[in-house]
């Protein structure tokens, strides 16, 4: 912040009307600075409470990212003394404050920019034509989760890699193509007149600057960041629930669960203590919350009866749900769903959660709850970054978009999976959060994005004139859920109130798991899967605590 401090000064003497960078409310609409816009539009709610000190370069960088457009740029200074403190100040960079990939030159292949490396997007890049686009992928995580079967790595059924596949096995040219890359960050904004994203990652004191922010130029922009658990608000439900979305939440499921099993065995551990450690609470009655109950009534009832056999008769397991446990399932199936899990020993208790404290629930009858694990797996709403977004939004606050997945009011811009939703106006209903939806949105959108590149659409503002055909339209294939005990739910109806074939039991649970082990993303893993299944099915599951 020296030039800001030389600049205040500066004008204190000359009586200049420069705009002051001590500025309340937005840091880029300052005083004396009025109706000019933000290089970064999208930053501002993002950066909330952050470290502003880059803001006395932001001049320079819009004026660099411009002329590397090939736009001519001239600043316009309110004062002969307030344009030299910013060419003197200037010249004291010897590098763009963010460095990163500039925009493609003529003769370039267009760019595709991916947020995310969830099922719409890694399904969207797994199509995507590479003799016609480059490819960049941003995301924190450098793997796909198999989110139908993280359930089963919680308990053993399954080892942890065999439901993750690395994006650069998914689209080999991350890895091998001059100008495509994967980037291990977090997009914090964009703007979408530059075309430009910005993001930043975080190396622990590895890289030169921590966290470590970075540009990159995109053609095209396919925003698919998934979504955030839903907490509803509810106190201590971040600082003591565990949720089920990604690997490392099932790596520390399994670690608090087999701690727990461990610690009750210890010598003077009393009875209610015992029941405590050993309680293990699921919060929501969908498809993940019944699947993962499931499959700890299984571990339960093979593995630790024969293995913790000092502590086994305390192990519980409760499910509790505000409603019915599967709504959107076929209502002989929740029955049935219901029966089984009970018989399994799974308690289902009705409730709402009011707080979350380290050792307990409290319902809001003020019934106390006590637990050992708590897991929370009640749906999933808008990202912090979804909402910092300057974008139109759909309603639940996801990013809005039309029929072929574009985001109006902005160009080359596309939002697909967990983080988008249809607008209101489009007359459409925002779609569930579903695996099956994302992956038809990323196959939709690779063949679309394919068709304009092979009509020369592919750079920047190039495709306002090419014919982008029928619009997408979602057909459900059904729902599938696990129980426990070799014994699932298959519901293909369409719809909720439609009419269709519904099977439950041992029939249900082969297709289940057929279904699932052909739609696993590569051969190794299906290899694994298979693999983990069998090695399961002959010897128990591992009950060995690793890290």
């Amino acid at each position: 912040m020296a030039f800001a401090r030389i600049a205040r000064t500066g004008l204190r003497r000359t009586g200049g009307t420069f705009g002051s960078y001590s500025c309340e409310g937005d840091v880029f609409l300052c005083e004396g600075s009025t109706n000019r816009r933000s290089p970064l539009p999208s930053l501002q709610n993002a950066k909330a409470g952050r470290d502003f000190s880059y803001i006395s370069s932001i001049r320079k960088f819009n004026r660099m990212s411009m002329q590397s457009r090939g736009i001519r740029v001239t600043p316009q200074y309110q004062s002969a003394t307030a344009e030299r403190i910013v060419e003197e100040s200037e010249s004291e960079y010897d590098e763009p404050m963010y460095p990163g990939l500039e925009a493609t030159k003529p003769g370039d292949k267009p760019r595709v920019v991916v947020l995310g490396t969830g099922w719409a997007a890694c399904r969207f890049m797994k199509g995507l034509d590479t003799r016609i686009y480059d490819v960049v992928c941003i995301s924190p995580r450098n793997h796909m989760v198999f989110t139908p079967l993280l359930a089963s790595t919680c308990v053993g059924t399954l080892e942890f890699r065999s439901v993750a596949e690395p994006v650069n096995r998914i689209q080999s040219a991350l890895a091998t193509s001059p100008n495509s890359y994967f980037y291990m960050a977090s997009c914090f904004g964009i703007d979408t007149d530059m075309h430009e994203v910005y993001c930043e990652t975080f190396s622990n004191g590895g890289l030169p600057r921590d966290p470590y922010q970075f540009k990159v130029a995109y053609d095209k922009l396919v925003i698919a960041a998934g979504a955030e658990p839903l907490t509803f608000g509810i106190n201590g439900v971040k600082e003591h629930a565990f949720f089920l979305r990604e690997v490392n939440h099932a790596q520390e499921i399994r670690k608090k669960l087999l701690l727990n099993l461990m610690l009750s065995e210890n010598p003077g551990i009393s009875e209610e203590e015992k029941e405590r450690l050993l309680h293990c609470v699921v919060i929501g009655g969908g498809p993940t919350g019944v699947e993962f109950s499931g499959e700890l009534s299984d571990f339960i009832k093979r593995d630790v009866q024969d293995r913790y056999t000092h502590v086994k008769d305390y192990v519980k397991v409760t499910l509790i749900e505000a409603s019915e446990i599967l709504s959107s399932f076929d209502v002989g199936l929740r029955q049935y769903a219901t029966n089984h899990l009970t018989k399994s020993g799974v308690s289902l208790m009705r409730g709402v959660v009011k707080e979350v404290h380290s050792k307990k629930i409290i319902l809001s009858d003020e019934t106390n709850v006590p637990y050992g694990l708590l897991v929370w797996s009640t749906g999933v709403g808008p990202s912090q970054f979804v909402k910092s977004l300057d974008l139109p939004k759909a309603p639940g606050g996801r990013i809005g978009i039309d029929e072929w997945l574009r985001v109006p009011s902005v160009e080359d811009v596309f939002a697909l999976g967990d983080c988008a939703g249809f607008l209101e106006n489009s007359g459409r209903p925002v779609l569930p959060a579903l695996a099956q939806v994302a992956e038809r949105q990323g196959k939709f959108l690779v063949k679309l994005l394919n068709k304009i590149g092979k009509k020369d659409g592919g750079k920047a503002f190039s495709a306002t004139d090419i014919p982008l055909g029928d619009p997408f339209v979602y057909k459900h294939l059904g729902s599938m859920a696990s129980v426990g005990r070799y014994k699932a739910l298959v519901d293909l109806r369409q719809s909720k109130d439609a009419k269709g074939v519904s099977l439950a039991g041992f029939v249900s649970w082969l297709i289940w798991r057929s279904a699932y082990l052909t739609r696993v993303v590569s051969w190794r893993n299906r290899f694994y899967v298979a693999v983990n299944w069998a090695t399961t099915l002959v010897f128990g599951r591992d009950t060995s605590r690793i890290g």
